[in-house]
């Protein structure tokens, strides 16, 4: 794709960042803080997996589905994690058309597409030291904290040779952590 062939004048924000380290908790939070802005739309993932009450809210949809819309090219950006598709609807491409901001729980996996589809895509990486990884991680009763710091220590936490990367260490108040994202990215409430 040549640099006029991008998608905007609008933003495509991608927000990662391991396990434990808060991205829902800061995007639901900076959601809130949004409300009234009416150029940052929230993006709503399709995951082939059921909603269920501990995960994001998003939409469904069939593995067959999934499929389809990825080889004919009718997603914004999709990726499969964990034995599931997920897809950023392709109606998002045209938010960002309009020059809007879309914010969307990324995946690492997309950041060098989405840094080629679109002529301003923003890395939001929300992260913490390993440490508080490790004991919010244990808060979930999943696995003990040590195997926890183990694998985080093996772990690639960071993202190479992505362009425009923003860091965002949650590690004080849910309000400063989102103070910090709005700075970053230049949004008023």
């Amino acid at each position: 794709m040549h640099a006029q062939d991008k998608i905007g004048p609008g933003r495509m924000v991608l927000v990662v960042g391991p396990s434990g380290a808060g991205k829902d908790t800061l995007m639901a939070a900076l959601k809130d803080r949004l409300k009234g802005n009416d150029s940052v739309v929230f993006a709503r993932r399709a995951v082939t997996r059921d909603a269920d009450v501990g995960s994001e809210d998003h939409d469904t949809l069939s593995r067959s589905d999934f499929e389809t819309l990825v080889s004919a090219g009718n997603v914004a950006l999709s990726w499969e994690a964990h034995g599931l598709g997920y897809v950023v609807p392709q109606s998002y491409d045209s938010v960002i058309r309009d020059g809007k901001t879309v914010i969307a729980n990324g995946s690492r996996k997309v950041l060098q597409e989405a840094s080629h589809k679109y002529e301003t895509a923003i890395v939001l990486l929300i992260t913490a030291p390993v440490e508080i990884l490790a004991e919010r991680l244990a808060a979930r009763g999943r696995e003990t904290r040590e195997d926890i710091e183990a694998r985080l220590k093996r772990a690639d936490l960071e993202p190479q040779n992505v362009p425009n990367l923003i860091r965002i260490e949650n590690t004080g108040t849910i309000e400063t952590a989102v103070s910090a994202m709005m700075t970053t990215l230049n949004i008023q409430s």
